[in-house]
């Protein structure tokens, strides 16, 4: 153990800034501004993330994961949300992998985000409800905070049957949500969600309450101004092979106005139904193509399109390698990963692009252990090996740490001899084998006050926040959870735990 003052060592970032967000922020809310003046009262779907976008964050270094609740804060004298949860995810417990918890927390924490940022909640939204236990369970805990909470159904008709769709028979038969502002974000914790559904079924009521309302889409990606192939929209199609979505060239706004422009598979396929409902709701065509229907600046806010790209590349390699993991653990078709693989042929990178992986291997080869790296720089790779007391998480991450902070790889930052009872308890009462890394982030924890070295150590977690992470073998929840809440672009190799 230690107790001396030791000097800190500055790490070289991964990648230069490649995205101005206070560009992004200006332009962005600026166009919103603008389609909110076309209308009486503008619903607008948000697809993608509304807090946490780490995708957009990796792809386009610079772009801060909150930035689009950055902007929305602006509007906030004008805008109100209704957030949509599918009754099927609620019931199939389904996850945000990003964050690790379940769509129905992700739903309470954006609702707490939301009213810190000043942002009123008009309501949550339980869609294609066909009286699942769990969704009625959790309509009561968002009652029991004051949430108003509404059920729709499947609509009649949909997607084909215009005239029933907008009927009483169709739309008619949802309950109508009453909202008091100009723009109405319409959200969701992932694809799916029923969030344009809910925006028709809102245009039909307001309608025919004499409130001429229309609608717009927020998608971040694909961007619809960006070659066809450009790595950040490839990166889109690796991010949903799941949902099987495929970036096309927008024939509807190419016939219209002679412009290429990009979209994907599902918005282009469901437009021309889309254009003939909101015909027959409005009574007008306002818009003659996908790509019209959107309100997204952020190629103007790209300001590295190199760097971006080879982020792009970069995210292409991890979703693969998430990709395997996931059909190991029998999550997605082996279709989703022969895509991916094809998604990182296209733009001309492989696994062996990604020196973290290289360099963990060989650490597992060396050690005869598995074994974790982490990249703090181009030149500098930091690994660590499972032992006896604890896993090669907390081993990369320690030693990482004490890199970043100058202390020298012998010393300790806490003894041996300190962490065995930690690790009798785990072993006798929760029979796990060793300590894990958010069990070594809790000991150094207690001893920081008293240790400076700990102390200084634990100050370096924030650097690792963006760097690039793998492991030898597919973690344990608690292992990833804790990575990933430290912002590492934490993967693994496809290989189960013995």
């Amino acid at each position: 153990m230690v107790n001396k003052k030791v000097k800190s060592v500055s790490r070289s970032p991964r990648e230069n800034v490649c995205f101005d967000c206070d560009t992004y922020i200006k332009l962005q809310s600026e166009n919103i501004a603008k389609r909110i003046k076309k209308f009486d009262k503008l619903y607008l779907e948000f697809g993608g993330k509304l807090f946490d976008d780490l995708h957009a964050a990796r792809v386009l270094p610079g772009f801060r994961p909150d930035v689009k609740t950055e902007m929305l804060a602006k509007l906030k004298d004008v805008a109100e949300v209704i957030l949509c949860i599918n009754a099927g995810d609620i019931e199939k417990s389904r996850m945000n992998s990003a964050l690790g918890i379940s769509y129905e927390t992700n739903i309470l924490r954006e609702i707490d985000q939301l009213h810190k940022l000043g942002l009123s909640v008009a309501a949550v939204v339980i869609t294609l409800f066909t009286g699942q236990p769990a969704a009625k369970k959790f309509a009561k805990q968002l009652n029991s905070r004051g949430i108003k909470t509404y059920f729709h159904t499947f609509t009649k008709g949909y997607p084909d049957n215009v005239a029933k769709i907008v009927s009483e028979e169709g739309f008619g038969q949802q309950p109508f949500i009453a909202t008091t502002r100009p723009l109405v974000i319409v959200s969701a914790p992932g694809p799916n969600s029923g969030k344009l559904a809910t925006c028709l079924s809102q245009l039909y009521h307001e309608n025919k309450r004499g409130v001429r309302a229309g609608y717009a889409k927020y998608e971040t990606f694909p961007i619809w101004n960006l070659p066809l192939e450009h790595p950040v929209n490839v990166a889109y199609e690796a991010a949903t092979t799941d949902i099987g979505d495929i970036n096309e060239i927008d024939n509807f706004h190419l016939a219209k106005y002679g412009i290429t422009s990009v979209n994907y598979n599902r918005d282009i396929a469901i437009f021309p139904v889309l254009k003939d409902i909101l015909h027959k709701i409005t009574g007008e065509n306002v818009y003659f193509s996908p790509t019209d229907m959107g309100v997204n600046t952020i190629a103007k806010c790209i300001t590295d399109n190199a760097g971006v790209r080879e982020a792009a590349k970069r995210e292409i390699v991890r979703r693969y390698l998430n990709a395997l993991c996931d059909y190991k653990n029998g999550l997605i078709d082996f279709t989703a990963v022969e895509r991916n693989k094809m998604l990182m042929k296209r733009v001309g990178v492989g696994v062996a692009d990604r020196t973290v992986v290289t360099a963990a291997l060989a650490k597992k080869h060396a050690a005869k252990a598995e074994a974790v790296a982490i990249e703090l720089s181009p030149k500098k790779i930091i690994t660590g090996r499972d032992t006896e007391i604890m896993t090669g998480s907390a081993a990369a991450v320690i030693n990482a740490i004490k890199f970043l902070a100058g202390i020298e790889d012998k010393i300790h930052l806490i003894a041996p001899i300190n962490l065995k009872p930690m690790l009798r308890m785990k072993q006798e009462i929760f029979r796990e084998s060793k300590l894990t890394l958010p069990d070594v982030l809790v000991a150094l924890a207690s001893v920081a006050a008293t240790n400076s070295a700990v102390d200084l150590a634990l100050d370096q977690l924030a650097k690792l926040r963006g760097l690039e992470a793998h492991s030898t073998v597919m973690l344990p929840r608690a292992e990833m959870d804790a990575l990933k809440k430290l912002e590492l672009n934490i993967t693994c190799t496809d290989e189960f735990a013995s």
